[in-house]
């Protein structure tokens, strides 16, 4: 691996706290760039490039069925290890200055209706036992705190503090952000942990959501549970726990949350991520709007 690569790694790890996935991804993104370089530019060293160079690895990322979407996340990963060779003086201007990226069309995302989420709770045949009362509380903790995925699956029993009806969620980039805890939540959560105490296996004493055999539970079986349970209720093409978030936010705008307090709870860096989810309850507005208003 490149001196700087390696330097640069070592930056995200100590000084960016970044975590093992994220890490891994902006690494690979910029040794995808590296690859490119040895096969048509060999002798070419990162330090050496300029933007004509970066353009052309564009355009065949392009040309190769790479979409424009994954083209940027590449693109932004590689003027992030430009401004580390700039920072550490390495290299005195970065190539990637007047870089401008692809335009991506945005698509908007289909939630869960008020009635469907409903219906998974209601009409489901959740059993008593650990497994029906662990799979009815992680559908609970998706939609009524919006976590992540990987964030559900990494929770700690130490996370979910009763006395202040509170839940710490360490999320991307390993910044905290606590969430409160509905009664219903709670209720759930402390039913769910009376039955976890004769499940977990050594080693995973720390967990909150374990398997059946006890063990930590994995991003696929998370996929398939959420799937499972909303196939019975929804014909909807897409059933994921990402939409499940999608449908925390999108409930929440609709029933007159602001777009900040919204952007605090699912963790957000910056409002743009967070308007994504106004398409939505734009729709929710016109429909108000045409029921409530007189020349409609």
């Amino acid at each position: 691996m490149d001196e700087n690569l390696i330097a640069y790694q070592d930056y995200l790890i100590k000084e960016k706290n970044y975590s093992k996935l994220t890490l891994k991804a902006y690494v690979s993104d910029v040794e995808s760039f590296g690859v490119f370089l040895f096969d048509f530019h060999e002798g070419v060293q990162f330090v050496d490039v300029g933007y004509s160079l970066i353009r052309s690895w564009i355009v065949s990322l392009v040309e190769s069925g790479v979409s424009n979407k994954t083209v940027n996340r590449k693109v932004s990963s590689l003027k992030s290890f430009y401004l580390f060779l700039l920072k550490i003086k390495v290299i005195t201007v970065n190539p990637l200055l007047k870089h401008k990226s692809l335009k991506v069309s945005k698509k908007v995302q289909v939630s869960f209706s008020e009635k469907e989420i409903k219906d998974v709770f209601e009409l489901n045949d959740f059993s008593d036992d650990f497994d029906g009362v662990r799979d009815q509380l992680v559908i609970e903790l998706f939609y009524a705190t919006g976590i992540r995925r990987a964030e559900l699956i990494n929770l700690k029993l130490r996370n979910v503090d009763f006395s202040n009806k509170i839940i710490k969620v360490l999320g991307k980039r390993n910044k905290e952000r606590i969430l409160p805890l509905l009664k219903c939540t709670e209720v759930l959560l402390l039913k769910y942990i009376e039955l976890r105490r004769m499940k977990v296996s050594e080693g995973f004493e720390d967990l909150l959501i374990l398997s059946k055999k006890g063990n930590k539970i994995g991003e696929s079986f998370v996929y398939r549970l959420i799937n499972d349970y909303f196939s019975a209720v929804s014909l909807k093409v897409k059933k994921s726990p990402h939409v499940l978030r999608h449908s925390f936010a999108t409930h929440l705008l609709n029933n007159g949350a602001d777009l900040n307090s919204v952007k605090e709870l699912l963790g957000h860096a910056s409002l743009s991520s967070t308007q994504i989810y106004t398409h939505s309850s734009l729709s929710e507005l016109k429909k108000v709007y045409k029921d409530a208003h007189p020349r409609s």
